[in-house]
């Protein structure tokens, strides 16, 4: 087994079993996750920064059983930054990622994907991301996740006037991020996203769908705005996901969408960093393009009307 102590500044941790596969299929190391993280940090770090974190865990590997983990630990370092938030019945403390030694720390415990909240500590009942997730129903069905993606920037972007962003999720799809200026509570948020999806539905019933139960979709896409609500996260820009290959959530600008080769995975831990390397940041106006809600509650209704019978 080989340990070594890492530096960042005044942080120092021992990080443990470098040599641990994490990846049995492509003989990925939590050293190599390590690596990964550090070399992605700057990129990384503002889509983290602020925000509770929860942790999915793979000790073993992702051969083994992981787990999905809220509360801080007792023996994490206490320079790690947390945040304590209410829950049903009592609180829970969140790791809050706003440092490289912080995301390198997480990587040695394990930590594969760190999920994050929608919403910053500062105002934990009021969102800066709108997400819609769009999953293919079936694994030949690709194409259809792009529609969708290039449907909902037309209509979020031309009809309601936000701006709207597109990211593999290093999994099966493709997320649609809506950045907000956190006027709005997350109630709000989700019913606007919710009547979103349903438009879109409404316009192309046989491509789309806001059934959530599985057996009505009928091999519809799901339009899922389900996860608008407070304390669901979502995965973060760069973040690795524990499936085979390591895939990485990517951001990616429009016409990448129009691609019919695009795949959730596309992008892995071996060739992010050379796709990071080659050129800006897809993301990297994204919260300049913050804007309020309730102006385009009005053009939403004004929507709605259309596809009324």
């Amino acid at each position: 087994m080989t340990d070594e102590t890492l530096r960042f500044g005044s942080y120092a941790f021992e990080v443990s079993r470098l040599d641990k596969t994490l990846f049995p299929d492509a003989a990925i190391t939590k050293g190599d996750l390590i690596e990964y993280y550090q070399a992605v940090a700057d990129r990384m770090l503002p889509y983290l920064r602020d925000r509770p974190v929860v942790m999915h865990r793979f000790p073993d590997g992702i051969d083994a059983e992981g787990f999905y983990q809220k509360a801080t630990p007792d023996y994490f370092p206490d320079w790690i930054d947390t945040v304590t938030v209410r829950k049903e019945g009592g609180t829970v403390r969140h790791v809050v990622c706003g440092n490289e030694a912080t995301l390198v720390y997480l990587a040695g415990q394990g930590v594969i994907t760190p999920h994050v909240w929608l919403s910053r500590v500062d105002r934990l009942h009021h969102p800066d991301r709108l997400i819609f997730d769009l999953d293919p129903p079936d694994e030949s069905s690709f194409d259809l996740v792009r529609e969708a993606a290039l449907a909902l920037h037309g209509l979020l972007e031309d009809e309601l006037d936000l701006s709207a962003w597109p990211m593999t999720t290093g999994g099966r799809g493709v997320h649609v991020v809506v950045p907000l200026d956190r006027s709005s509570d997350f109630d709000t948020v989700r019913d606007f996203a919710a009547r979103t999806a349903r438009v879109l539905a409404a316009r192309e019933p046989d491509r789309f769908t806001t059934e959530t139960r599985k057996e009505s979709r009928k091999g519809r896409l799901f339009l899922d705005y389900l996860r608008n609500a407070y304390a669901q996260t979502s995965v973060p820009p760069l973040a690795v996901r524990p499936r085979p290959g390591a895939p990485v959530a990517m951001p990616l600008a429009w016409e990448e969408v129009g691609d019919p080769d695009l795949r959730g995975n596309r992008y892995r831990i071996g060739n992010a960093r050379k796709r990071l390397a080659g050129g800006e940041d897809p993301w990297g106006g994204l919260t300049r393009h913050a804007r309020a809600l309730g102006p385009r509650i009005a053009r939403l209704e004004d929507v709605e009307k259309e596809i009324r019978p």
